[in-house]
């Protein structure tokens, strides 16, 4: 398996190189050369499996000669050691709704389930080196506490997380903060997510920087990301719907990159009927589906803060089919993107798009009403975020379907948002509890990108 980027498709990489990379040097995303198409014998063999047994099966379609069979199974079932649910995804039962628990992990939300053997491949391939890798990564709530857990303590690795100060709840903030291993470094950045994520992505673009610090990335920009998400699909597919009937799926989304990893599950062979974009009021991927016109707006701060996006990354990743795997063409459109603020997909574009995602919004209002109306009708408490996923599929016409919401994260984190819907603070799992009377560690600094860099390069050096 080789990999190119969206921007350059005469690129011809490893695994191993895209890995350690996470962003193309020409700003554009990997994408691996072929989706692999399994056929309906070897789709079978995935009834049988468990999760972990998915898991390296589908990465083992990716990831080349970059690990030995045995290192590849090692490398996921130590990933999955700390979960506290022996099947990792497990699933709630709402009327019609089946809600994907994701957040059985060490830090209670969806993205535990790709950090932690991202976080087991770094420590694999760096074993033999004597060189630090600097992992710098932008936050919008739960990537940070995912990928910090993840390479905590481990003696090859810097991690770097920038997330905006103020704008994520207390207990995800908590759940970085508190660390005590001397190769975390939190930066609060006054600004929002996209501004955290705009820096990064200079940094990557900046070669002389980049190669500098050894530069690395954890966000949903990295592929090895997307390939932990496809798995979950096809554990859904198999384990959760006995006749394998088409399922449609609802997702949370925010950068794109958990419903990506959809469109690719659909790729290889996944029987997916539909796939819901569901937003906040930051909406800009529902006003792209719906009109054409990708436009970012001023971030409007939320309950659901880890979908106060308004540059969703991944999205790029799905554009360059849109523009028939024209390099040249996806360039255009993000050329558009910074010169003109916005760019607009042809009526061909969008019908492709529409043909593989619908999408929705949820206001604040309504957020707050859905999770109120299911805890007094389940006395189950849902997060704001699989609120907004829950809207859609409240319609009359997912009735009488096999469909799916991913419950992303666990309640907990987001207190302010479930008090307000019913009164009540939900409860952190008891082994988090320790996370309340633990000092804080972040440093306050201003959206600049020079100073983001000086500030790292102090810490490496220090």
């Amino acid at each position: 398996m080789r990999y190119f980027s969206t921007r350059d498709k005469s690129l011809d990489l490893s695994f191993k190189d895209i890995f350690f990379k996470g962003l193309s040097n020409d700003g554009g995303l990997f994408l691996p050369k072929n989706i692999p198409a399994l056929s309906e014998i070897d789709l079978k063999k995935f009834q049988d499996y468990n999760f972990q047994e998915m898991s390296y099966e589908i990465f083992n379609l990716f990831t080349g000669d970059t690990f030995k069979k045995n290192d590849l199974k090692k490398i996921i079932n130590d990933a999955y050691t700390t979960f506290r649910n022996e099947k990792i995804v497990d699933i709630k039962k709402i009327d019609h709704i089946s809600l994907l628990q994701l957040y059985h992990g060490p830090t209670l939300a969806f993205k535990d389930i790709a950090m932690q053997v991202l976080g087991q491949m770094y420590n694999f391939l760096l074993k033999d080196s004597k060189k630090v890798i600097n992992l710098i990564t932008a936050t919008s709530g739960d990537t940070g506490a995912a990928a910090i857990d993840a390479v905590q303590g481990k003696k090859s690795i810097n991690i770097f997380v920038l997330h905006p100060y103020n704008k994520i709840s207390s207990v995800q903030r908590k759940l970085m903060t508190t660390y005590e291993a001397s190769n975390v470094f939190n930066i609060a950045i006054k600004g929002s997510f996209d501004d955290c994520q705009k820096i990064v992505k200079d940094m990557f673009v900046d070669q002389g920087f980049s190669n500098q610090i050894n530069m690395s990335g954890v966000n949903s920009i990295n592929w090895a990301r997307i390939v932990a998400q496809i798995v979950y699909y096809f554990y859904i597919f198999f384990k959760f719907n006995p006749k394998n009937k088409p399922i449609t799926i609802s997702v949370p989304t925010g950068n794109f990159g958990d419903i990506y990893a959809g469109y690719i599950a659909k790729r290889m062979g996944i029987n997916i009927k539909e796939l819901i974009v569901a937003t906040n009021q930051n909406n800009i991927l529902e006003r792209c589906v719906n009109t054409g016109q990708y436009k970012p707006l001023k971030v409007v701060q939320s309950i659901s803060p880890s979908m106060d996006i308004q540059v969703a990354s991944n999205f790029e990743r799905i554009l360059f089919y849109l523009c028939k795997e024209d390099s040249k063409e996806l360039s255009k459109l993000m050329a558009d993107l910074v010169n003109k603020g916005y760019f607009d997909l042809s009526n061909t574009q969008l019908e492709i798009l529409r043909k593989f995602f619908k999408a929705s919004s949820c206001s604040e209002s309504e957020t707050l009403s859905i999770i109120k109306d299911i805890y007094e009708k389940y006395k189950y408490i849902i997060d704001p975020h699989t609120a907004t996923a829950v809207k859609p599929l409240l319609k009359d016409e997912y009735k009488k379907e096999v469909n799916f919401c991913f419950e992303t994260a666990h309640p907990s984190k987001f207190p302010i948002a479930i008090s307000k819907a019913i009164n009540q603070n939900p409860e952190l799992p008891n082994e988090f509890l320790k996370i309340k009377g633990r000092e804080e560690k972040f440093d306050i600094l201003d959206n600049d990108l020079n100073l983001i860099k000086k500030y790292i390069l102090e810490k490496i050096n220090n």
